[in-house]
């Protein structure tokens, strides 16, 4: 990491991700320790039937607790959440989340797409968004919306993912901030973490 990691005032981390991204995030959330300044936003392409399996896996392995994404929940630091199946997650200015089940964008509902750019719009400079692996172009318009309001992206190294089409993709077409292994992203995280307190 050649850039500096000491980011302050950061209010949000959200990553998403698709095919091959859960063994990344099992890389990465179990050794975020709590607490955390920071509330954690988790955006993945999930089967309908899904349910509540991620978030159940995500609870047990990690040490922060994962709160339950209902529509109008508040958004709270020092929390996991994660978007369920068959909608999309935004962001209200005051800081609540909603859930939309307007049209699928890149065949997905949650579009990590809609998600990084509603964050961008309510979280700015004070927004960090992290893009996994993937097998489709979901999460380039994000990290260009991240980026555009003065937030910080980070793209999965694509040598170190499962599926490297999706941070592949985000490379080509925009300029991450960041190009990170998964233990880089952890150490990344943790060091956002020590700027904050």
């Amino acid at each position: 990491m050649e850039k500096s990691t000491r980011i302050t005032n950061c209010k949000a981390v959200i990553i998403g991700g698709s095919a091959g991204s859960l063994q990344a995030l099992l890389q990465i959330l179990p050794f975020v320790e709590k607490p955390v300044s920071f509330a954690i936003i988790i955006v993945v392409h999930r089967k309908n039937s899904d349910e509540q399996t991620l978030e159940d896996l995500i609870a047990l392995k990690s040490q922060i607790i994962v709160k339950e994404v209902e529509d109008k929940v508040k958004l709270e630091p020092g929390f996991i959440y994660i978007a369920p199946s068959n909608y999309h997650l935004l962001f209200e200015k005051n800081e609540t989340l909603s859930l939309d089940t307007s049209e699928k964008i890149n065949y997905s509902r949650p579009s990590i797409d809609v998600s990084f750019e509603s964050a961008a719009e309510i979280y700015g400079n004070h927004l960090i968004g992290i893009l996994l692996s993937g097998s489709n172009s979901d999460g380039t318009i994000g990290l260009r919306a991240i980026q555009a309001n003065g937030g910080i992206s980070v793209v999965q190294n694509p040598l170190s993912a499962d599926m490297p089409f999706m941070p592949n993709n985000a490379i080509l077409h925009t300029t991450p901030d960041f190009v990170l292994t998964t233990d880089e992203i952890l150490q990344f995280i943790k060091e956002i973490n020590i700027a904050d307190f």
